[in-house]
């Protein structure tokens, strides 16, 4: 077998275990195509490397007169740590996982301020990587991979970060900043990315190789699958759907531009909206501004009706040019009901190239961050993976 046979073969059985999560031999070799022995081979490799692990289960057609168990191949859990991060605007949060992709632990932290050097968010995601790892009797040597998702435009292979509103600084090595300060390898995307691969990875996602996810916290975000990948776009803004424009020079958005998505759905739009029309620029909060909407406040509800119309138009241009099978809203707003009324529905659906087949569904998944986390180390976990099956020895054979 040559080597890049072998490597091939690595990759396709142990995505198919994990995909299976437990799964005898007999069984890998009928689903990946495999020959049995070669299966034999690699999965004796894989064993020896402690990526996986044998479990015995009882068969249900098992020869009776022997009793013979059936041997069931599984991810080890135990071959890594891996941990996720999501910068929000005021907070960071932290999950752990095992290599099987098993919640071990989470962490949140308040931040003090939502502007950062990219060398002192470091240091924060630093500390608070030691934190999580402490409660499962670890330290930061013991983790393998980091993944981390933040608000603007990555370019993820590279981990380089060209803007962010949580950065004062563009055009930054960012996974190379914290790699460096943390001695761990270090893995960075936009955090909405990291969202689709966490509902590939553990949430409505699974089961679609076509879906979108739209986020909608303090600013807009998209993540996007085709043919089971995740889109990027060559300099890595190819899904930035708060972005896109929906009134020729419109109000002014946090990334500079004027008339993008994100300056009237986002938090920040629907609260500069209120302050002007009231002149409260105090205790003016988005809660405030909804809640006042719903009581039929005139002001607000034009403010908010008018976020719902733009979104709506946003949706309708997505499912125009990607037809997808599913889009997936997810994110703080989703708490709240303005953004994904039926109304609101409705409209996107009435902007739609119509033809005689159902539009594509949209379901609401109400994420805390911790799940935006999990999405990091989903990431994370991937290129552990990776970087384990290549540093494998070849054994001869």
């Amino acid at each position: 077998m040559s080597v890049n046979q072998r490597e091939i073969g690595r990759r396709r059985l142990l995505a198919e275990i994990r995909a299976q999560k437990s799964i005898p031999r007999i069984d890998l070799a009928e689903r990946t195509g495999i020959s049995r022995a070669t299966v034999t081979t690699i999965t004796a490799e894989l064993l020896r490397e402690g990526l996986i692990e044998e479990e015995q289960r009882d068969s249900p057609d098992k020869d009776t007169r022997r009793g013979r168990p059936t041997v069931n191949l599984r991810i080890r859990g135990a071959a890594r740590l891996i941990a996720g991060a999501k910068i929000s605007n005021r907070a960071i949060s932290l999950v752990l996982l095992d290599f099987e992709g098993a919640h071990l632990a989470d962490h949140e932290v308040a931040l003090d301020k939502s502007v950062f050097a990219p060398a002192e968010l470091a240091a924060i995601l630093g500390a608070q990587l030691d934190a999580l790892a402490r409660k499962v009797g670890c330290g930061r040597a013991d983790v393998s991979g980091f993944g981390i998702g933040i608000a603007g435009i990555v370019d993820a292979p590279r981990g380089f970060v060209h803007w962010s509103p949580s950065l004062d600084a563009r055009n930054v090595e960012f996974a190379d900043v914290i790699g460096r300060q943390l001695s761990v390898p270090t893995y960075v995307d936009n955090d909405a990315n990291l969202v689709a691969v966490a509902e590939k990875t553990f949430g409505l996602g699974q089961g679609h190789s076509d879906f979108i996810v739209v986020t909608i916290e303090s600013g807009v975000g998209m993540g996007i699958y085709i043919g089971d990948e995740i889109y990027r776009g060559t300099r890595g803004c190819g899904a930035e759907f708060g972005h896109t424009k929906v009134h020729l020079d419109g109000a002014l958005c946090r990334c500079g531009q004027r008339g993008c998505l994100e300056a009237y759905v986002a938090d920040y739009a629907l609260l500069r909206e209120a302050m002007i029309a009231s002149g409260d620029h105090a205790g003016m909060v988005v809660d405030k501004v909804l809640s006042a909407a719903e009581a039929g406040d005139p002001v607000a509800k034009s403010i908010v009706d008018r976020a719902g119309r733009m979104f709506a138009m946003g949706l309708a241009n997505l499912v125009n040019i990607f037809d997808p099978e599913l889009i997936i809203l997810a994110g703080e707003q989703m708490l709240s009901s303005h953004l994904y009324a039926e109304e609101v529905i409705e409209a996107m659906r009435g902007s739609i190239v119509q033809i005689d087949k159902a539009p594509p569904e949209v379901v609401i998944h109400k994420w805390d961050n911790l799940m935006w986390a999990r999405g990091g180390a989903a990431y994370a976990l991937d290129k552990v993976q990776e970087r384990a099956l290549a540093d494998m020895v070849d054994y001869a054979g």
